[in-house]
């Protein structure tokens, strides 16, 4: 495979890695807004259920469910808190990741580069990979509908994939997917030399110009014929005073 031809594969490459990581991050963010609502109307339920069927047997069923019917909230003192607060920071966790995948306009990249550098163009695609299989994971821990469980399945291939790459690439992984970079690399970083005729023209020049500049101006040197020229131009040689007595 030649240079341009891995060139090509790897920017193609990189940028549908790219493309699907983005898909799986949106897709995570409408399975939690989905099931945040999912859990919110299981929660007022459960309330109206326990406050209609107060000391019932099916209210104390209820009661002592781990988690509350048809949600991922647990049955506990502040169980409906944390996982309205999982879901919001999962959320913040997935705009921030998309942020960070798209890196326009420049002020998002100059942002991740002074507050998340981690997640900013020096850094790879590791770190990258490493949240969102912590996100996917996340999501899968719990009992979800379909829709969150295919959603968080893909995150967590994708963000197994972004390590992979991350540790093939390493540091230079998201500077190969940048359109700036495939064009530099393109095109050839290094600047173009002369050709042959062109540098033989410039050498041939060399003398013959030192030799003009050398006819224009000519030295008169340190000696009688500098002292005359001195003298004859207003200027007066001093000689040094001896600084030792003659013996």
């Amino acid at each position: 495979m030649s240079n341009q031809t891995w060139i090509k594969v790897r920017f193609f490459g990189l940028n549908a890695v790219r493309v699907l990581s983005i898909i799986g991050l949106v897709l995570v963010f409408a399975s939690s807004i989905v099931t945040l609502t999912h859990d919110i109307e299981g929660v007022n339920r459960f309330m109206a259920e326990g406050g209609n069927t107060a000391g019932n047997s099916t209210s104390d069923a209820l009661v002592d469910c781990d988690y509350i019917d048809a949600t991922t909230v647990p049955n506990q003192p502040a169980g409906v808190f944390w996982a309205v607060l999982n879901r919001l920071l999962i959320i913040g966790q997935v705009i921030v990741l998309i942020l960070s995948e798209i890196g326009k306009p420049m002020f998002i990249e100059t942002f991740f580069a002074s507050y998340f550098p981690i997640l900013g163009r020096d850094f790879g695609l590791g770190a990258l990979g490493v949240i969102q299989t912590l996100i996917g994971a996340t999501v899968l821990s719990h009992f979800v509908d379909d829709f969150a469980l295919v959603s968080a399945f893909f995150l967590f291939s994708i963000g197994c994939l972004n390590i992979f790459l991350g540790l093939f690439f390493r540091a230079s992984a998201k500077s190969h997917r940048s359109i700036s970079s495939w064009r530099e690399e393109k095109q050839g970083a290094l600047p173009r030399h002369n050709t042959g005729s062109t540098a033989q023209v410039h050498f041939m020049d060399g003398p013959s110009r030192a030799a003009s500049m050398a006819s224009q101006k000519t030295g008169y040197g340190f000696g009688r014929q500098g002292e005359k020229a001195a003298n004859l131009k207003g200027f007066m040689i001093s000689k040094p005073v001896e600084s030792l007595p003659r013996y």
